[in-house]
């Protein structure tokens, strides 16, 4: 009768079934290719790095993901799921109009704020003219929510007259997004235009006031037309 594996022999036999998990080497090779594709963007990622960082080889990245362009895909499309998510776990629809577009505003200025290396990524994938965001059917998914959920919560301010009429959804999150997007595009140029560090978390808690406030301010402008 075969006992049971113990000390070094049981150890080794957990290190191997925590290798063979697929789950865990797919999301280590996930993670450590968000890191090396925000730094470098597409043509300056390597596979290799990729590889070393996730603690795995390039042979089984091909397996699970597919080729270099494959495994950037991958990345661009998690990097909106973790957008889109955090935005669902807002709840805005259990939320007043007014107290909900501000949460949204703060929590978007927020996270790109925390979040620098995907504003890199973004930026690249920009300058690549979307050529994978455009024909992710996943990214167009997320966002498709995310854009009813505006425009229930704009009707719903509207219904109570605390939100101005003409207001297009896109054109609103185009502008939330605008307003917490540029200065962390922009923060070494800018600073040095000003001669003033716009990474001084003081600077940028101003400027998340004064986000909101540009956005609100027009928003609940009843009066306009």
């Amino acid at each position: 009768m075969v006992g049971k594996p113990r000390g070094s022999e049981a150890r080794t036999k957990k290190k191997s079934i925590r290798k063979r998990n697929p789950e865990k080497t797919k999301q280590a090779i996930l993670s450590a290719a968000t890191v090396e594709f925000c730094k470098h963007g597409l043509k300056g990622a390597r596979v290799d790095a990729i590889a070393s960082r996730s603690k795995s080889n390039i042979r089984l990245m091909y397996q699970y993901f597919g080729n270099k362009t494959d495994i950037y895909r991958a990345v661009l499309e998690q990097v909106y799921i973790h957008i889109r998510t955090e935005e669902r776990n807002l709840k805005l629809s259990s939320h007043e109009p007014v107290d909900a577009m501000r949460r949204l505003i703060d929590f978007t200025f927020t996270f790109f704020g925390s979040h620098h290396s995907y504003v890199t990524l973004i930026n690249n994938e920009n300058m690549l003219q979307a050529q994978f965001a455009s024909k992710s059917a996943i990214i167009r998914s997320l966002t498709l929510p995310l854009v009813s959920t505006i425009k229930k919560l704009l009707a719903r301010g509207q219904r109570i007259g605390v939100f101005r009429k003409d207001v297009d959804p896109i054109q609103l999150y185009t502008s939330i997004t605008a307003l917490s997007y540029f200065h962390i595009s922009n923060r070494f140029t800018l600073s040095a235009m000003f001669n003033k560090d716009l990474n001084r978390e003081a600077w940028l808690e101003e400027r998340k006031i004064h986000a909101r406030d540009v956005i609100l301010t027009w928003l609940t402008d009843t009066a306009a037309k």
